[in-house]
């Protein structure tokens, strides 16, 4: 995959997410994770990152997913906090 086709990929699964379930999930889901699959357009819930990766996988083991967390600008935050 190319880094055109992955993001193509990516803006593909953010607007999935946008038009179809983030107002739905950041009512019923904050702080949780979704993996959303382009493809199918189908999207896949946990209470952590590899819960919702894994729940994708059962269903489309061939595919990759965009995961995002609910409610967050990104899935993952790095970096220290001070105080």
């Amino acid at each position: 995959m190319t880094m055109r086709d992955i993001d193509e990929f990516v803006k593909k699964a953010e607007e999935i997410y946008a038009s179809q379930f983030q107002a739905e999930l950041e009512r019923e889901h904050m702080d949780e994770f979704v993996a959303i699959d382009p493809e199918s357009g189908e999207y896949f819930l946990g209470g952590t990152l590899n819960e919702a990766t894994q729940a994708a996988r059962q269903d489309f083991p061939e595919r990759l997913t965009h995961a995002i967390r609910i409610g967050h600008r990104a899935a993952l935050h790095f970096g220290l906090h001070v105080r």
